[in-house]
């Protein structure tokens, strides 16, 4: 646990980020790399220590959400490969030149209007192979031949995403391969008529756990490098992988209700008997679910699991800590992660809000500064990158 002297804090363990970008290597096939997802400021974990760290460890693309994420990173001085994978306005394509970022063409349209800069723009190829979100049908010949025509696109990618690889259920099963089969498809017949599709990826996290090795350039590792999976369900494969983020906070004040006594907002909470109540220093503002006292939720303090009262307020909650005489001003309280034998896991802690861990991560308050903490990581015993 670091020492961080902040009223509420996001703690990362960038050994625990590095060891996890190992252990998801050693599952890809051979000459397959890992692109790492660092959209929606890491999944809440700060996106550029997390870049940092990673290039370090020797990887060389990372993927993102829109153009500013993207041009955040560069102005962090990150290098290697930027894919943007969601949608930019091609009146921003100079942007993306100047910052040497790569966009995903969304659509035929879009990328005939990204042409019309005449600039050339970086780009991959979205397919789309059944989930109807973004990208050219895979079966389009005709749409894959006019744009591969385009003198103002740089085509230097082709990939498609994988929307039910995080089931093991038969029918999912069956249409991921189904997707698998467009996607391989499309490339061949791309390859056959004398284009080059560049580099090629369509594992994210889940096609990494639940899916053979593909044979492609890269896949991309999203929620998996942060060492959690998004709901708990089993995956084909356990990849021996460690949680990066806990989730702290300050106790600012305690006091005791008598029986009777109402206390927070609307006086919510009310003492059935002589009850400790400590404030503790975060709150909604901060991305925590509103409703998570009405949920169950609770807090670690000095090893023991104390549960939250009342309403949340915006910057604070209440929480009961009758059962810990020795609270006080101070203290370090854990929303998230392991104190003493205790956890509250962020799959637990997901489930509890109705949500998954990509939103609960991701919803992070950029008010929470990022401290880095460590543990003993299991060290690499070979380079993978």
């Amino acid at each position: 646990m670091s020492d961080s002297k902040n009223r509420a804090w996001r703690e990362v363990d960038l050994s625990a980020l590095a060891h996890n970008a190992h252990i998801l290597q050693t599952a890809l096939a051979p000459g397959c790399r890992l692109m790492a997802v660092v959209k929606a400021d890491a999944y809440g974990h700060g996106a550029i220590p997390t870049a940092r760290r990673l290039e370090r460890e020797g990887i060389r693309a990372f993927a993102v959400a829109c153009l500013d994420e993207g041009i955040a990173l560069r102005q962090a001085g990150i290098r290697g490969e930027i894919l943007i994978l969601g949608y930019t306005s091609p009146w921003e394509a100079e942007e993306l030149i100047r910052w040497k970022l790569v966009q995903t063409v969304a659509d035929e349209l879009h990328g005939q209007a990204l042409a019309a800069r005449g600039l050339p723009v970086p780009v991959h190829l979205a397919l789309d192979t059944g989930m109807h979100r973004l990208g050219i049908p895979a079966e389009d010949r005709a749409a894959l031949v006019r744009l591969y025509g385009l003198a103002g696109l740089n085509i230097r990618g082709v990939f498609s995403h994988l929307c039910v690889s995080d089931s093991l259920q038969t029918q999912d099963l069956s249409f991921t391969q189904e997707q698998l089969k467009r996607f391989y498809g499309a490339l061949q017949w791309l390859r056959a008529q004398g284009y080059a599709p560049g580099e090629t990826h369509i594992q994210a996290s889940y096609g990494i756990w639940n899916l053979p090795p593909q044979p492609c350039t890269w896949a991309r590792a999203g929620i998996a490098l942060y060492g959690v999976t998004s709901d708990g369900r089993p995956t084909r494969q356990a990849l021996d992988l460690i949680p990066v983020l806990s989730l702290r906070a300050r106790v600012a004040s305690v006091r005791t209700l008598a029986p009777g006594e109402g206390a927070g907002y609307g006086l919510a909470f009310r003492a059935k008997d002589a009850r400790r109540l400590a404030t503790v220093t975060i709150g909604y503002a901060d991305g925590l679910p509103r409703d998570l006292p009405h949920r169950g939720g609770a807090v670690l303090l000095a090893g023991q699991r104390c549960p939250m009262v009342g309403r949340m307020c915006m910057d604070q909650l209440l929480v009961d800590v009758t059962h810990a005489p020795h609270a006080a001003p101070g203290d370090v309280v854990t929303l998230m992660g392991r104190d003493g034998g205790q956890v509250i896991s962020a799959e637990n802690l997901a489930r509890q809000c109705g949500t998954i861990t990509n939103e609960l991560l991701s919803r992070l308050s950029h008010r929470l500064p990022v401290v880095t903490a460590a543990f003993a990581a299991k060290p690499k015993k070979e380079n993978l990158f």
